[in-house]
């Protein structure tokens, strides 16, 4: 029951992120008008959003069903991973054909955080009696 109410959360926090990514790629292109849709299309951001989100849950259920401390533990552990994969589009190559291949950071950058940022945003939906067991003892 408990995973099955992780499983929805990071599903729906996954959708929410790629609603959100695939918003702000539109916002950013006809902002700068730069045309990223060779390297960045629209089921890669879908689908990286999603597997994100789907790929915290198991963590998240683990921290929390062994640890006392587990969703304090969990939320430090996504929020570094996130920083750290800043490092995916500042380092990346692009082809040679892109135009203002310098502007990719601005967009990819952001999108790094979604997937964090929409779990937060939905996690009280999905609250679970963590601290119960924690009272109990």
């Amino acid at each position: 029951m408990m995973f099955k109410k992780i499983l929805l959360h990071s599903i729906i926090a996954g959708v929410l992120s790629s609603i959100a990514a695939l918003i702000y790629y539109r916002i950013y292109f006809f902002a700068t008008e730069a045309d990223f849709s060779k390297v960045l299309t629209t089921p890669k951001i879908i689908g990286v959003n999603i597997l994100i989100c789907l790929l915290a849950a198991p963590l998240y259920w683990a921290l929390i069903k062994w640890l006392k401390n587990g969703e304090i533990i969990f939320n430090f552990i996504f929020s570094i991973l996130s920083f750290a994969c800043v490092i995916i589009p500042i380092s990346s190559t692009l082809p040679l054909d892109i135009e203002f291949p310098e502007l990719f950071p601005g967009l990819a950058v952001p999108m790094v955080f979604f997937p964090a940022l929409a779990w937060y945003t939905v996690k009280p939906l999905f609250r679970i009696k963590v601290y119960k067991r924690i009272a109990d003892k």
